[in-house]
């Protein structure tokens, strides 16, 4: 193989592994407020502003179908809720619940003692150059692949 072709292979299988590394990360900051991983992420996405499940599956890369199926369940759950599109009459807004809010401000606490660990480990310097970096990988890979 090429360099090419194994700095691409490493990339991606560095990349897998830190979002395995991240997923359980989140699992074990999520679960404490009767979450999971997933519907952390999706809940997330809508915190600021509502979104279609669709908007929802490019911000986080996640299928379509994977988010509806999760909007699904925090709506049955009360944590979320479907409101109106005025941009679209089919594809309506997901947002949070009071419930869903709550939820999530059960694990910043969590988030934030791991965050102090990680950048300590890290140090502020390398964590801003390691943001930097994954930034870069993944604008470059969109301007390659575009969705």
């Amino acid at each position: 193989m090429s360099e090419s072709a194994d700095l691409l292979s490493g990339l991606a299988l560095g990349a897998f592994q830190l979002n395995g590394q991240f997923m359980e990360v989140a699992e074990g900051l999520a679960r404490p407020a009767g979450m999971t991983a997933a519907w952390w992420q999706v809940i997330g996405a809508v915190l600021y502003q509502p979104l279609p499940v669709a908007g929802i599956a490019r911000v986080m890369g996640m299928s379509r179908q994977g988010v509806q199926r999760i909007a699904d369940l925090l709506v049955e759950r009360g944590l979320a809720e479907y409101q109106p599109n005025p941009a679209h009459r089919r594809a309506k807004l997901l947002q949070p619940t009071p419930a869903g809010r709550e939820a999530v401000a059960k694990i910043v606490p969590g988030h934030q003692a791991f965050a102090d660990r990680l950048v300590a480990e890290l140090g502020p310097d390398r964590a801003r150059a390691c943001l930097d970096a994954l930034t870069h990988l993944s604008t470059a890979l969109d301007r390659l692949n575009p969705p």
